[in-house]
């Protein structure tokens, strides 16, 4: 952590990507539905997956796994967010999500097969990137996004319109991925992190982590942006993509490759004079 950037009063618009930012003000055009996940499902949702991970996962505290609990205030600080908690869950699937249907006891769940395959720097890419979704408040339009495609099932032509819903939102939520990522470099605030990150989803797992090659997984990156980018080509990246929850992690790394190399990231994080040194509590961060 020593030298690195704290974005302090950072907002969501200042990294958000294009086509989220797009994708996030159409979802904000649907009268009343934002009200009602609020008002009617979130207070039942949030109880029971909150008991249901205090119950079978292990909640991270400077008690319980110290290390990672200072890994998750350290990305706080940096991003200019309230420290959620966290668990660990065991499971064989590597996977990290948010929950935060209100806002009010957000949470992050990380699986222990995804912490098996990185390093401390990597894992808090990830929990940045689940940050991300907390500073730009997507995790209330994914649940808004699952309401609206259930009720538009009961409506006459419902089918036709739940698929029509379902390929539109399921591309905002592939455009918000890439605000997240973004939100785990201005963490990392080194590209080849968040890259080792995303090669290690594609292809990476304990015994091969010796082998892997973060250069070369970028030129893969940049070479799979250079043939998809004819009309043929896109055409056939996106009949891959239309029904994943996120983008290709070859796709990711080359938008954070892309967007490491830009003037909005470097006065994010180049030019600020606060800076954070973990050896210290006194910094530049404010109280909260």
């Amino acid at each position: 952590m020593t030298g690195k950037t704290l974005l302090v009063g950072l907002r969501a618009d200042q990294f958000r990507h294009p086509l989220d930012l797009q994708a996030t003000r159409a979802l904000k055009q649907l009268p009343g539905l934002d009200v009602m996940v609020r008002m009617a499902l979130a207070p039942l949702a949030e109880r029971f997956f909150h008991l249901d991970h205090l119950a079978s996962s292990l909640q991270v505290s400077d008690r319980q796994l110290p290390d990672l609990h200072q890994s998750l205030v350290e990305a706080c600080r940096i991003l200019d967010l309230e420290v959620p908690q966290l668990y660990v869950r065991q499971n064989p699937v590597p996977n990290a999500y948010t929950f935060a249907m209100r806002g009010e006891q957000p949470f992050i769940v990380i699986h222990t097969a995804l912490l098996e395959l990185l390093t401390p720097e990597e894992t808090q890419a990830v929990i940045a990137h689940e940050l991300g979704h907390l500073k730009c408040e997507h995790s209330v339009y994914l649940t808004l996004a699952n309401l609206l495609t259930l009720a538009a099932g009961s409506l006459p032509l419902g089918e036709v319109l739940a698929q029509s819903l379902q390929s539109q939102l399921m591309e905002w939520v592939r455009c918000a991925e890439f605000t997240c990522d973004r939100a785990a470099l201005l963490v990392a605030q080194d590209p080849r992190v968040v890259a080792s990150l995303l090669m290690k989803l594609c292809g990476g797992s304990p015994s091969l982590v010796n082998q892997l090659n973060v250069d070369a997984f970028i030129d893969q990156a940049r070479t799979y942006d250079a043939i998809s980018a004819d009309a043929l080509g896109d055409a056939l990246r996106q009949v891959r993509t239309q029904d994943l929850t996120h983008p290709v992690p070859v796709l990711r790394a080359r938008e954070i490759d892309r967007w490491a190399s830009t003037q909005d990231y470097f006065a994010l994080v180049k030019s600020s004079p606060d800076r954070y040194n973990s050896g210290s509590s006194k910094g530049g961060w404010r109280n909260w």
